[in-house]
């Protein structure tokens, strides 16, 4: 399957090094909204969606103001994944899986923009982002995200396969090329996505690891490090940060094997977005 590589909603904040960037608090920093465009055998399917049309209209509406403050995201028309398949010559009508990795709103506003697609998340993120329970889900999840009433497709994190040491793995059909994997701890439900896509480096497997990590020197150096405002945000939001430095540990093993043929990235590297594309050009 050809995977593309797209940054549906770059985000632009002030921090320089404390976010990861170089330089002083006045830097602007470099955040993706890293989502995949799969083309499937008589489909396509994404992974993520970052922002949407009417959010590049009305930015504030639905993302509040305190997240544009503080992001300053580039919520552009043509930015928006609905227009990077435009632009890539498919119809979106032809998206009909979207594949969640959390419902968090920078990963789920494009969702509307699809309203026909089928929406597979984990049904703990599903019941975590419907319940807000706590303030800070109450502040993540934004119900007018699904306000259009979206075909879920739940999948129990409590069975499934093993892959590559990760349990409870679901595919999203019976061609086992798209892969739902929990990994809980940034959310009650959070997931990792795996692709089966081949790609120049020789591994075989995207995997998409959401949020699990924010810096590709958290998986990809060793000793791992985070700058301090990733890390601080990081700790901040997570429901269960025991689980969530454990499946980062694993992340770091599967990284590092070479047999497992995998290519392990995050949601919102810049650093490891731009060398899945530009690998992307060469498939």
């Amino acid at each position: 399957m050809r995977v593309h590589h797209l940054d549906c909603l770059t985000m632009c904040p002030y921090g320089g090094s404390f976010l990861g960037g170089e330089g002083g608090l006045g830097k602007r920093v470099r955040i993706v909204a890293h989502v995949l465009l799969v083309e499937r055998k008589n489909a396509l399917a994404l992974v993520d969606t970052g922002a949407a049309l009417q959010d590049a209209d009305d930015p504030a509406k639905r993302f509040g103001k305190p997240f544009v403050w503080s992001s300053s995201p580039r919520l552009e028309r043509d930015r928006c994944a609905v227009s990077r398949v435009r632009a890539l010559g498919f119809d979106p009508k032809d998206v009909t899986d979207i594949v969640i990795t959390h419902l968090d709103l920078d990963h789920a506003a494009g969702l509307v923009d699809f309203p026909n697609a089928t929406v597979h998340v984990t049904s703990a993120e599903h019941a975590a982002a419907t319940a807000r329970a706590t303030l800070v889900e109450k502040m993540r999840y934004v119900p007018a995200m699904w306000a259009h009433d979206p075909k879920w497709k739940t999948h129990d994190a409590k069975s499934g396969d093993i892959w590559n040491g990760f349990e409870s793995v679901r595919p999203i059909d019976d061609e086992e090329e798209i892969l739902v994997i929990p990994l809980r701890g940034h959310t009650r439900g959070h997931a990792a996505v795996a692709v089966r896509s081949p790609i120049p480096n020789g591994r075989e497997w995207l995997l998409h690891a959401g949020d699990s990590y924010f810096f590709h020197d958290e998986i990809h150096a060793t000793p791992p490090r985070c700058p301090t405002g990733l890390s601080f945000y990081q700790t901040f939001l997570a429901p269960d940060e025991d689980a969530r430095k454990q499946n980062q540990d694993r992340l770091r093993r599967l990284a590092a094997d070479k047999d497992a043929k995998t290519h392990v990235f995050c949601a919102h590297s810049s650093t490891e977005f731009d060398e899945l594309e530009r690998m992307a050009k060469h498939v």
